[in-house]
């Protein structure tokens, strides 16, 4: 792998992450861009004890342009984009709209593949590989920022989930304070602790393998099941077999394996509603240890979520009164049934 970094005309750094060592990157930005001009900021809610990024600059962001008119594509002859070059493999970059920026924390973006038509499902197990080293890299560098206290590598794919550029991408949040659904891990996992003297985490996914109903598959060093108390219709937790805070402590047979298994994940939900149905809409994401507090960390389990709001094939989840109003979740589909279909999509 060969690691490049530039930057962009308005200032904003981009790194390519190259396959091949031999890859050399020269292209300039030409377009005449200004310093990106930011108003995010990071309010306390003293009431529910967690935080809200104010970003009224990303009202202008870019909303679902043509195929000719993505800026996530490879720049052509007049016609340049956020890229430079004419093609790349994998390609990360500070998000021209962030929500968060500076002392409250950096946004970037992660384009998978140069191919506007793709979606990460069509990747391959090298290319996949590519992405994980590239979430890797970069959960390593934000962590070193004085600002960042965790980093979140994520992906949205689907209109329905809010996706507002149709090319295949992730982002990267690296969020000046602990979110507040790892908070809430943090203090179970401590009061576990205290309680029994032992892991909380190790606890789920051992219980998990002892019943089975909810296994979606497993591998030497991997395990995906479908949680007890779901939120969602389908509702995926990816483990590694061994415990470890982040995407920096993984071992190497884990990240041998990860492609395939991820892949796997990925090809069995979009089968999930039959060969007529449009793709999944999903969102993905890696829950990482903050980079605080030794102890914590010690106790965390990276895991990978995935999970879609599709609950049938012609309808959605939405968030109403309970879950949006009080953050009581509904689940329509049984977590052992969401399994089954989930293993039968094989």
């Amino acid at each position: 792998m060969k690691k490049t970094s530039t930057r962009l005309a308005d200032g904003r750094e981009l790194i390519y992450y190259d396959n091949r060592d031999d890859t050399v990157r020269t292209a300039a930005d030409p377009r005449p861009l200004a310093a990106v001009a930011t108003t995010s900021e990071v309010r306390h809610d003293r009431l529910l004890d967690d935080h809200v990024a104010i970003a009224s600059h990303r009202q202008d962001r870019t909303y679902l342009p043509p195929a000719d008119e993505c800026p996530l594509c490879p720049s052509a002859a007049g016609r340049p984009t956020e890229i430079p070059d004419a093609s790349y493999d994998v390609v990360v970059f500070e998000n021209r709209f962030p929500s968060l920026a500076g002392a409250a924390g950096r946004c970037e973006v992660v384009c998978f593949t140069s191919d506007h038509q793709a979606s990460f499902v069509d990747l391959t197990e090298e290319q996949v590989a590519l992405v994980l080293t590239a979430w890797t890299d970069r959960t390593a560098e934000l962590a070193g920022l004085d600002a960042v206290e965790q980093v979140f590598c994520f992906e949205n794919r689907g209109t329905e989930i809010g996706v507002t550029l149709a090319h295949p991408h992730g982002q990267i949040y690296a969020y000046p304070f602990t979110t507040p659904r790892t908070a809430r891990m943090l203090r179970s996992t401590a009061r576990h602790r205290t309680t029994t003297g032992r892991n909380l985490f190790d606890e789920v996914l051992a219980g998990e393998l002892a019943d089975g109903s909810r296994v979606v598959l497993e591998t030497d060093a991997w395990v995906a099941f479908v949680p007890y108390a779901a939120h969602w219709p389908y509702e995926v937790h990816l483990y590694p077999r061994r415990r470890v805070p982040d995407l920096l402590a993984l071992d190497p047979a884990a990240r041998a394996e990860f492609p395939r298994v991820y892949l796997d994940l990925l090809r069995r939900f979009d089968r999930l509603f039959g060969p007529d149905a449009p793709p999944t809409p999903y969102v993905a994401g890696w829950h990482q240890a903050p980079f605080t507090a030794p102890a914590e960390r010690e106790e965390f389990a990276l895991h990978l979520e995935l999970f879609t709001i599709r609950r049938t094939a012609g309808k959605l989840k939405f968030l109403a009164g309970s879950e949006s109003g009080m953050n009581v979740f509904i689940n329509d589909v049984p977590p052992e049934d969401a399994a089954r279909r989930l293993r039968e999509a094989a």
